[in-house]
């Protein structure tokens, strides 16, 4: 089990940082994860713009971090590289698909680590490993350098084992970047097949947290899911359809799989969902209109065990309508151990987001016995 493809030893003094392997550092390949990738990758000759600018606040890049193959995954195994242990539970999966970057948090062998969010990838590692992670607004962080998984909703945010180290995260990538406001109304999002349990674990932060809560009911969800397949299932074909056809053996059989069902989605469906996206928008941003932030738990359930490869509900049920919408969606834990919580924010509301973080983490920590 390797939670790293490549480490390495960058002097200095700022902040140790792990760059998930699909975002380009200067001077060294990029995988993806994928054997496929990594027979033809030459060395990078520039630095992602995310990767630069953390250089230029200080950071010290402590390696490529290993993540589900071809970013196309939820549970963070990988047949090729192997699998990051999980810091909570080494037999639960560590989350996918920035595993490596939130297991080195997680075990703390980076200060911050960089993961992409397409439908949870930066979320759901970080509620399996128990630390915190910010997807970003849809377009907020540039993306350049960041090798593709589905363009219109892919997202570079940061993971931390605290908010604090979130806010560094977020500085690293945006340099000026501050929280700021205070939380006073909070809408609580319910759905359908989530675990009692985790849902009671949202229920006991809200209520000791003593803002107002207002049951949001989000008529379009339903319609975002299927829209989200759609998208991805088009735009990850396009992306990643010659790594499949060029090298069959060289690329897993669960992603090679879900790569060539998108050949399936047409371009009337394609052109639907794009509707049914901007829809959704308009949906969430009247929802905004009557309250701050959104709350919801981050997974369906607990963080699966290694033995079970296909999880039901899937683990991005709660996350990837999100970013069909390009929203901002905080993960962090509850006070359950390996439960955590959700929390969405109107578009370029990270601001908000990690302010709220922030209180709600003291309320966690008061909650703990």
């Amino acid at each position: 089990m390797s939670t790293w493809i490549v480490r390495l030893d960058e002097p200095g003094e700022g902040p140790r940082l792990a760059v998930k392997d699909v975002i380009d550092v200067a001077g060294v390949p990029t995988t993806i994860g994928c054997a496929a990738v990594a027979d033809r990758a030459q060395p990078a000759a520039i630095d992602a713009d995310c990767v630069a600018t953390a250089r230029a606040g200080g950071a010290r890049i402590v390696g490529k971090s290993n993540l589900h193959e071809l970013c196309y995954g939820v549970t963070g195994i990988n047949r090729w590289y192997g699998t990051p242990v999980n810091p909570l539970d080494s037999t639960l999966v560590p989350g996918g698909s920035s595993s490596g970057s939130a297991a080195a948090v997680g075990a703390e062998e980076a200060d911050i680590g960089y993961g992409t969010d397409t439908g949870g990838s930066v979320r759901i590692p970080a509620a399996c490993c128990g630390i915190a992670g910010l997807k970003t607004t849809w377009g907020r962080i540039s993306i350049e350098g960041v090798w593709p998984l589905s363009p219109t909703l892919d997202t570079v945010g940061p993971l931390a084992r605290d908010i604090a180290g979130v806010v560094t995260g977020m500085q690293l990538m945006e340099p000026g970047f501050d929280p700021s406001g205070a939380i006073t109304t909070v809408g609580r999002v319910r759905r359908p097949g989530a675990d009692p349990d985790v849902e009671a674990a949202v229920d006991e932060v809200l209520a000791a947290w003593g803002v107002d809560v207002i049951d949001i009911v989000l008529d379009g969800w339903a319609a975002a899911d299927t829209a989200f397949e759609q998208i991805i299932g088009a735009e990850a074909y396009a992306a990643d359809r010659h790594w499949v056809e060029d090298s069959p053996d060289r690329v897993g059989e669960l992603v090679t799989r879900r790569i060539l069902e998108g050949a399936a989605v047409s371009a009337t469906q394609l052109a639907a969902a794009r509707i049914v996206r901007q829809r959704w928008q308009q949906e969430l941003a009247v929802v905004f209109d009557r309250v701050q932030i959104l709350a919801l738990p981050t997974l369906p359930g607990p963080a699966p065990s290694l033995g079970l490869v296909g999880p039901r509900p899937p683990l991005n049920q709660l996350t990837r309508t999100f970013n069909v919408s390009g929203s901002p969606a905080l993960s962090l834990p509850s006070a359950n151990r390996g439960t955590s919580l959700q929390l969405v924010g109107p578009l370029h509301g990270e601001e908000l987001l990690c302010a709220a973080g922030a209180e709600v983490e003291r309320v966690v920590q008061s909650l703990r016995p």
